[in-house]
Parts: C-alpha cells; structure tokens; sequence
C-alpha cells in the first residue's frame, strides 16, 4: 500500500487527513513537528507528502528544502497563511502545490490526486528511458542525470523540463506549454514557476562545464535545448 506522510501539529488535523487518504487508499504516516517529518521520511518509502508550513522544531518550507536535496518525492504545502509570497515560495522550493487552511478533506484528495496525476504521464514522454548528447545524460527510471564526471541531483520537476528539452533540441517552449504539459491544465500557479524552475536548474547543470550546449532563453518566446556548434 502507498505510504502518505502527513505532517501537521495540530493532530485534529491529521487525524482527519488519516481518515481522508485510507479511503483514497493510502496508509497514512503522521509527523507533528518539522523534525518528525524529517525523521519519518528518511525511515521510510512515500508516494506524496502534506507539509503544514507553521511547525514546531522545523517549518514546513525548511522540512521542503532539505526532503528536495535528495528527492523529488511529490509535496503539498498545508497552511493558515495564504499570503501570495508564500504560495510563491513554496512552490520555488520544490513543492508540487499548495493549498490553504481552511479546507476540507476532499479537497486536499483531489489535489493529492491531481499532483499524482501530473507525475504519472511524465513517466511516460518517452519509451526510449535514456538521453544523451555530449558529456550530458539523462535517465528518466532512476532520474540520473550526469555532466560529463558529475552526477547532478535533480527534482522530479526540473528532470521533466530537461527531459522534454533534450528530447526536442532545437524547439522552442513556451513558458504556457511548459506549465500545461508538466504541471497539468488544472494547475493552479502561473508561468513564473516554470522560471523559477528553470532558474534551479541551470544553475545546478553550470557546476560543470558544458560548452557544446545550453538551456537557452528565447526571449518573447521561451525555452529550448540549443546545440553550441564550432
């Protein structure tokens, strides 16, 4: 059964979110502070983690960026505060979605669901599962990702955006394609994630010299894989 790890200090909360995802299937795992959310996640195999941003110990967004240093386990934010900035914030850290107390249980299903959606067609972009060109490659079963010597750890976002690049050397996508076709029509955020995403990911992929290619901006237009010939 799929593990939900679900991280909140107020425990009537997490105690509804249990009851919530058994029915949607998943066995869920509390935590009631940052540190247990830590603890718990590095003990154990999740599909999707709810991170309430106002924890004791460690907040939720700090919870967000270490768990995104060596996974791209899906996450949703769970907070009172619904101030843009930190929808934003959260969302440049690496988390998947966002959603705002109060709520109801369904609803954080459906967005559980909508998020599992959008992981699940990436895993299919191609059949082919390797890419490589020049000192670059990328796996998409395990997420490896090399620069020439280097392996480069990755999100699950930022493996996708390089993945439908490499793919497509030479096209251009637009911040709007970008956003619809990794992170779903029913994606709640603007195109400045996808910048933001690819902010991250360029600079992660300059810690090693690449000169016969790049992540190029179009500027107007979007982003593309462009081959650096002579």
């Amino acid at each position: 059964m799929d593990k939900m790890l679900i991280a909140d200090d107020n425990r009537q909360i997490t105690k509804i979110l249990g009851e919530f995802a058994k029915k949607e299937g998943f066995e869920p795992v509390m935590a009631y502070d940052g540190e247990e959310a830590l603890e718990k996640f590095r003990e154990d195999s999740f599909s999707i983690l709810l991170l309430d941003v106002m924890m004791p110990k460690k907040d939720g967004f700090q919870v967000c960026r270490e768990i995104r240093q060596t996974s791209s386990v899906p996450i949703i934010m769970v907070t009172a505060r619904g101030e843009d900035f930190e929808r934003i914030m959260g969302l440049d850290i690496g988390a998947d979605d966002y959603i705002v107390k109060p709520f109801s249980g369904g609803e954080v299903m459906a967005r559980v669901r909508a998020v599992l959606r959008r992981i699940g067609p990436a895993e299919r972009l191609s059949e082919r599962k390797i890419l490589t060109y020049d000192n670059l490659s990328v796996c998409l079963d395990d997420g490896c990702v090399t620069v020439g010597e280097r392996e480069i750890s990755l999100t699950k976002k930022e493996l996708e955006i390089l993945w439908t690049l490499l793919e497509n050397k030479g096209k251009i996508f637009s911040r709007d394609h970008l956003l619809d076709s990794l992170w779903g029509y029913d994606y709640v955020g603007d195109n400045r994630t996808v910048d933001s995403h690819m902010k991250r990911l360029r600079s992660k992929l300059d810690v090693q010299p690449h000169p016969a290619w790049q992540i190029k901006t179009v500027w107007g237009m979007g982003y593309k894989f462009e081959e650096n010939h002579g």
